[in-house]
């Protein structure tokens, strides 16, 4: 019995990690600080990349120890984490470049709402 208390503890410290990122996630989407939002860093905005890092961090912790990857071998953990990694890495340049695109090829015709 102490085992599933001990259980029940560890799965409410990792919700309450989970929240707290998700939380500060939305409190930067709502005040949406300037000085992260109007700058740009490897084509945006800092508050961009900081979403995606914290987005990153819930899908790595929601693998980790809801999946029970720390239970696994290595070589299946590399196995199942290097091809998401990379195929991550891909997908946000591809949206990257394609929303500067995008925005480029608009913003003569659109006016965008900063």
């Amino acid at each position: 019995m102490a085992h599933a208390e001990s259980h029940k503890a560890f799965i409410w410290k990792v919700f309450g990690v989970l929240s707290l990122i998700t939380a500060v996630e939305v409190i930067l989407g709502i005040a949406k600080p300037d000085a992260l939002y109007l700058g740009q860093i490897l084509g945006t905005s800092p508050l961009n990349w900081i979403f995606i890092i914290l987005t990153l961090m819930k899908a790595y912790a929601i693998t980790w120890y809801f999946m029970h990857m720390a239970d696994e071998k290595a070589s299946f953990r590399r196995a199942v984490v290097w091809p998401t990694v990379f195929l991550i890495i891909y997908l946000v340049t591809l949206l990257l470049i394609e929303g500067s695109y995008i925005h480029d090829v608009l913003s003569p015709l659109v006016k965008w709402n900063y």
